[in-house]
């Protein structure tokens, strides 16, 4: 019985893989609803990111293999990967500490493909969110991602780990800098802006107030910023293919299961010869890969950020170890937490008879008999841990 986690991340899984396990709210709902429906399953929460996909379950199954047996069932069945051989070696599989250790970390940054980005704890809050708002959760993972999500945030507050974030929106920004030298006076065209990534992009291009930015939208659809409306040129999503020739750097980042560029359509937009960047943040895809073949283009998706994202975690080390010593404090208090909850009715079964002894034989007596309980039904060693706590 406890928490296990089924996972398919950045960690082991190619882009092609994770592309499978890209999931809408509507499909994560209906995952969770279906792993509940088992009685083995209580409890459980899907979180599904660009660079991960991952289901907790609190179970009470004395057997964790039946479970993660379901659980790999339901995540296959989701995203049409029954008959998929080589998926199975792609999934990870956490149980007990392992499985507590694992949330902390992925809340915090520490096992995202770019140590300490920001995204990733609001994301972590959003499922948990999302579970809760359909019912599948309880006290258990309740407590757990409440317990992950407040030591993500002294981590953030402790550490310089996320002070100098550094996130795949951007690394964006960043690949197109070095691409082109600068972007200064160039075109950027931002598909999916709208979004978390997408959003994020937009700022941090504003801020950096070098490139004249053009971004889609569909039904006129505002898109809000600190820095106001004239700072960037509002396009109609249906309309992106004319702008294309003048861009120097595309970046889409929507959720759309569909590519928003195509490389047939882009080989009759692209008229101009000149060096282009297109980058893709989106799984599945967003822009069809062929398009490097369309002249003088470079071509970015999540999966080739890993080379600056490893630069980056270079210097992070030194904070991740701090990081890692904040965490297991936190840790720590919910094994406890748990330990005790799941020995509540032990607790009151104990209470009850120290309080029948009490009531005909006096307190004295009780504890007599509680300690002469303790002494016969434990293992020597047991014993002296026994002691040894009550000495603390």
């Amino acid at each position: 019985m406890g928490i296990q986690i089924i996972s398919i991340s950045h960690k082991i899984a190619p882009l092609h893989i994770r592309e499978m396990f890209a999931f809408s709210k509507e499909q994560q709902e209906d995952m969770m609803r279906k792993m509940t429906e088992h009685l083995e399953v209580s409890e459980c929460v899907v979180l599904s990111t660009c660079n991960r996909t991952e289901m907790y379950v609190y179970s009470e199954s004395e057997s964790k293999g039946y479970v993660f047996n379901l659980m790999e069932e339901v995540l296959l069945e989701a995203a049409g990967a029954t008959d998929e051989e080589e998926v199975g070696n792609y999934l990870l599989f956490f149980h007990g500490k392992k499985a507590i250790h694992h949330l902390f970390d992925v809340a915090a940054g520490l096992d995202s493909m770019v140590i300490g980005e920001d995204q990733i704890l609001g994301q972590v809050k959003t499922a948990h969110q999302q579970a809760r708002n359909i019912g599948t959760t309880g006290v258990y993972l309740n407590t757990f991602f409440r317990m992950a999500v407040t030591g993500a945030k002294k981590v953030k507050t402790d550490t310089d780990l996320s002070r100098t974030s550094v996130s795949t929106a951007t690394l964006a920004i960043k690949v197109a800098e070095e691409t082109l030298g600068s972007l200064k006076n160039k075109r950027v065209m931002i598909i999916g802006a709208t979004g978390k990534i997408g959003g994020i992009v937009l700022m941090n291009l504003l801020s950096l107030g070098e490139a004249e930015i053009y971004v889609t939208t569909r039904s006129n659809k505002v898109i809000s910023t600190k820095h106001g409306q004239n700072d960037y040129i509002m396009i109609e999503y249906e309309d992106r293919y004319d702008y294309l020739d003048k861009m120097d750097v595309v970046i889409s980042a929507t959720s759309s299961p569909h590519y928003t560029l195509t490389c047939g359509k882009m080989k009759k937009s692209l008229i101009t010869d000149k060096p282009r960047v297109f980058v893709d943040l989106a799984v599945p895809m967003d822009i069809e890969s062929k398009v490097i073949a369309l002249g003088d283009i470079s071509y970015f998706n999540i999966d080739d950020f890993t080379r600056i994202a490893k630069e980056n975690n270079q210097k992070k080390l030194e904070e991740a170890k701090a990081a890692s010593g904040i965490l297991d404090e936190y840790e720590l208090q919910f094994e406890q937490w748990m330990v005790f909850q799941k020995s509540l009715p032990i607790m009151a079964k104990v209470r009850d008879n120290f309080m029948k002894v009490t009531e005909h034989k006096g307190v004295e007596k009780a504890f007599d008999h509680f300690f002469y309980w303790v002494r016969e039904n434990n293992e020597p060693e047991d014993l002296e841990v026994f002691f040894q706590c009550l000495n603390h």
